[in-house]
Parts: structure tokens; C-alpha cells; sequence
């Protein structure tokens, strides 16, 4: 059986490795906030604003962080587009804080536009016609967008004719507060129109009520001072106790 020999330094290694190492970049997760603040300011000039609010002007970056070190605060950049960029001299803590505030509140009072679904029938009567009415109508000024369905069942879809007048009745009623983004189309055995609240009119509407809530409240205040006293109750004779 042969043996094995000493392998010397020039040979080449007769078992390399199966896989190779790779050489990868460093993956880095992305900052959250690329607002670029201290030494992360890499310009030789910025137009500077001090912690007052005042214009110092164009000076050299490393003058403007010796300012920011100085007022115990940083050097924050808040218009890198401009040339030079613009820094102000702040408390960055602070600031990100009071950003992400104002970006919560934003987002609360932010609407989401739901699409709501009225749905009616060919022989729907009257009440029930202005009772879903009365939803969609609050629907479109809270601005959501109403889709109104008309159920066809049984021999009913012989006669789309009937869903054709509820359907511009319903258009008719909300005229004043929306428009109509889709009007009496078939799917299946539905037919459907779609409306989406008109900002104006909405607008329009709501100082209406307004008004007349405030003219409501002007008469009833009227009628209440025109309305005489009511004299207090007389009280029952009290007895002498014997």
C-alpha cells in the first residue's frame, strides 16, 4: 500500500473546498430618519440659523457644529436641496419628537373613505325608501362613497324598468350633497348606481343646517321669554302641634 508523501507549498491542494466564500457587501438596515444632523453634514458650507431663529448666513460647517457644541444642542440639516444647504442650531431630540406628534395628529384627523351599500328593492314603499335615505345622505356628507343596489328577485327582472325609476329617485334626493359616478347598471340580476360626495355642495349643505340650527335655537330662546313665570306652589297649611 502506498503512502502518502509530504505535500510541499507549491503544490496545489488536490481537495479544495466545495464552495467558495462569497464576498458580500455589508447589508445595513436603512436609518429611519435620513435627516442629516452633526457630523453626518459633509458640505464645507451651510447657511446657518441659530437656536433664535436668527439668519447668521453662509459659514463653514466646522464653524457651525463648534456653535451647535457650544449651545449644547445639534446642528440639524431641514433643506438639503438648497445651496449651500440650510442648518439650524436645535435640540433635534426634541424636534423629532414634536414631528412625530404632529404626524400622529395628521393621521387622526385624516379621513378614510369607506364605500357604503344601500340596497333596495323594486316595490321598496316609502318609509323604507326614506329611511335608507336618510344613511346614505349622512354617509355622503361624512364623505364616503354609497353604492346603491336595487335586489331584482324572481319575474321582478322581466321589469328593470321599476329599478330604473327608484334608482333616479334616489339620484334626485341627493343631488344637492353628491354626484353620480356610475348610474343604472346591470350585474347580474342587480342593478347599481354609484355616488360620491361633491365637496361643495357638502360644504354648501352643512352651512345650511348651520343656519338654520342657529335660527332653531333663536326662536325657542324667543318663545321661552314671551312664556310667562309659573308661580311657585302654595304649601300646605302646617297644623299646630298639640
Amino acid at each position: 500500500m502506498p503512502t502518502s508523501r509530504p505535500r510541499t507549498i507549491a503544490e496545489p491542494d488536490p481537495y479544495p473546498l466545495k464552495e467558495a466564500r462569497i464576498n458580500r457587501p455589508f447589508l445595513r438596515r436603512p436609518p429611519e430618519d435620513d435627516t442629516r444632523i452633526n457630523h453626518r453634514i459633509r458640505v464645507p458650507q451651510v447657511r446657518l440659523i441659530d437656536e433664535n431663529g436668527n439668519q447668521v448666513g453662509v459659514v463653514a460647517t466646522g464653524e457651525a457644529l463648534k456653535r451647535a457644541i457650544e449651545a449644547t444642542l445639534d446642528l440639524v440639516e431641514v433643506s438639503g436641496n438648497a445651496s449651500p444647504p440650510v442648518c439650524r442650531i436645535m435640540d433635534y431630540g426634541k424636534f423629532k419628537y414634536e414631528k412625530a406628534k404632529k404626524q400622529k395628529e395628521a393621521k387622526k384627523k385624516q379621513h378614510v373613505v369607506h364605500l357604503k351599500e344601500i340596497k333596495l328593492h323594486p316595490k321598496t314603499d316609502d318609509h323604507d325608501f326614506e329611511f335608507k335615505m336618510k344613511h346614505a345622505r349622512d354617509f355622503l356628507v361624512r364623505g364616503d362613497r354609497v353604492k346603491v343596489t336595487v335586489v331584482f328577485r324572481g319575474r321582478e327582472i322581466t321589469h328593470q324598468e321599476f329599478g330604473r325609476e327608484i334608482l333616479d329617485r334616489f339620484e334626485k334626493d341627493v343631488a344637492d350633497i353628491a354626484q353620480a359616478e356610475l348610474s343604472c347598471k346591470m350585474e347580474g340580476r342587480n342593478m347599481i348606481s354609484m355616488y360620491v360626495p361633491d365637496k361643495a355642495k357638502v360644504k354648501e349643505h352643512l352651512r345650511k343646517v348651520e343656519v338654520e340650527r342657529k335660527r332653531q335655537e333663536a326662536e325657542d330662546a324667543r318663545l321661552a321669554a314671551l312664556k310667562p313665570p309659573q308661580a311657585a306652589p302654595a304649601s300646605a297649611p302646617v297644623e299646630p302641634h298639640v
